[in-house]
């Protein structure tokens, strides 16, 4: 018998005892990957009596490295995913009541600032520079922005009870 007949039956017998282990699909790629480990690597050993068990160890060693991988990626605990519960991607009432008093305390503060440092809010929350917001305001220095946002600043924290929170 010459070594293509030899592995040609030595391929039914790992299938098969693969596929006792795993799924089809899978036996075959173990398969596969047992007969190229022999073919590259043991191409001397001819005999059936030296194939099968060498093929076998092989084929050991190829389903506990899958096993590691497997325990490794967590892939034995796995939760179906339609199993899960949605999650909510609502706030609670508490978090939604407390966003809008924040809200309404802002806003608040902002009625009570200046037309100047209400224009200079308004034009940052649109995404203003300040470069931008210098010549807006027609002035000659960017320091003139950067005193007045300050200034604006303090003024609206102070408004809102000295606290951010």
């Amino acid at each position: 018998m010459d070594r293509d007949q030899i592995l040609a039956t030595l391929r039914e017998r790992i299938l098969a005892f693969a596929t006792s282990r795993v799924s089809r699909d899978y036996a075959e790629d173990l398969t596969q990957d047992v007969l190229a480990v022999l073919h590259d690597r043991y191409p001397t050993v001819r005999e059936l009596a030296e194939l099968v068990p060498l093929a076998f160890q092989v084929l050991r060693y190829k389903m506990l490295d899958a096993h590691r991988k497997a325990l490794r990626r967590g892939e034995y605990n796995q939760e179906l995913i339609e199993e899960l519960p949605l999650a909510d991607t609502g706030d609670d009432p508490v978090a939604q009541l407390d966003q809008k008093q924040r809200v309404d305390w802002l806003l608040t503060a902002i009625a009570q600032l200046g037309e100047r440092c209400r224009e200079l809010f308004r034009w940052k929350l649109e995404g203003k520079s300040f470069p931008e917001i210098q010549k807006l305001m027609n002035q000659t220095s960017i320091n003139t922005i950067y005193t007045w946002d300050l200034r604006c600043r303090k003024q609206l924290l102070a408004f809102m009870g000295g606290s951010w929170e």
